[in-house]
């Protein structure tokens, strides 16, 4: 009998993307059930894939999600790192599975949740020389202090782990690159940071500018979620679970003031902005351009994947970050109208 998944988050970015993946590998070997919030996005499902069986709900609807999770063999949680509700719902369906045949969850977390130490600082800008890693520093990833993004609904998942239920937690950093999903194919981060420079005409910065993040493409982060779905439809394969089941999913690392001037230069070379020069902004017309603007550009969040390399043979082949600057900054150039804009500029000068 072919494995039930079910899936969260399929016409969001991270979810979208890692049901392209899923989907292009076992489209036949497995039941897929996705999670959509109304008909729109079921038919967004549905017309790029036909035989998904479509649940219809959202994050708040804990009694659908329990019965879903009950009779998943693998629930794919894609749709929110920081849902209380749906984290208690997927995790009690899932503990109905008998020990001998448990049901699985990976869940996505990210890595937002290692910015802790500036937060309670209070202090944005500045450089860290702090870096996680998820294997011989797994223990320190999973016990960071309460008040960390995501950590609330981290624990709700680890603290599930019996012999019922299997759970492992993907931890993603800055992620880049189109998505190939049904719905939303745009990032966070780098398209806001993009956005916010071609709205002030200029670019911006945090403080000085020289906190670091990891980051990953989309593809290559899919990989990892298929792997663990591979490895639960296997029984456990070689991944680890529970405790341990803790994977960042970094492929390098960048500080937030070079990709300031990355975004600002390509900007002006295709002519949306005036001049390339990048300007620090006080954090709080920062968090008025982008909300959490001062995190997600002007706090450190450095961490190592070592466990997904170890032990599901991951290895990342998507381009650079800094590579897909250039394309990054035109997609949200022409989500405002400034592509056609600069053409009729060019076609009428």
């Amino acid at each position: 009998m072919a494995p039930n998944i079910f899936v969260t988050g399929a016409t969001g970015y991270i979810g979208g993307d890692a049901l392209y993946e899923l989907m292009r590998r076992h489209s036949n070997d497995y039941q897929v059930a996705a999670l959509v919030r109304d008909s729109d996005k079921g038919a967004q499902v549905a017309s790029q894939y036909p035989n998904i069986r479509l649940v219809y709900g959202d994050l708040d609807s804990a009694e659908t999600l329990h019965k879903e999770a009950k009779k998943a063999d693998v629930v794919l949680h894609c749709a929110s790192a920081d849902h209380v509700v749906a984290a208690e719902a997927l995790t009690s369906g899932l503990a109905a599975h008998a020990p001998e045949s448990p049901g699985y969850i990976i869940h996505t977390s990210g890595t937002g949740i290692l910015v802790f130490a500036d937060m309670e600082r209070q202090i944005f800008g500045e450089s860290s020389s702090k870096i996680f890693d998820d294997w011989e520093g797994v223990g320190e990833v999973t016990s960071i202090p309460d008040f960390a993004p995501h950590r609330n609904v981290d624990k709700i998942i680890l603290a599930a782990s019996s012999a019922n239920v299997k759970p492992a937690i993907v931890c993603p950093p800055t992620i880049y690159g189109p998505g190939r999903g049904p719905g939303n194919q745009r990032s966070i981060q780098v398209p806001e940071l993009s956005r916010c420079t071609l709205q002030k005409g200029h670019g911006i910065q945090v403080g000085a500018g020289k906190t670091f993040w990891t980051n990953v493409h989309v593809n290559d982060l899919s990989d990892v979620f298929v792997a663990l779905v591979e490895a639960a439809v296997a029984g456990g394969g070689k991944a680890s679970w529970g405790n341990e089941g803790y994977y960042f999913t970094e492929n390098g690392e960048h500080v937030w003031g070079d990709i300031a001037r990355l975004v600002a230069g390509a900007a002006h070379k295709q002519g949306f902005i005036a001049s390339s020069e990048v300007k620090i902004l006080p954090n709080e017309e920062i968090e008025g351009l982008c909300k959490a603007g001062t995190l997600l550009w002007g706090a450190n969040s450095r961490c190592r994947a070592v466990r997904a390399r170890n032990l599901l043979g991951w290895s990342p082949k998507g381009i650079s970050l800094e590579r897909d600057i250039t394309d990054t900054v035109a997609a949200e150039a022409n989500l405002r109208g400034l592509v056609q804009h600069h053409a009729a500029k060019v076609a009428g000068g």
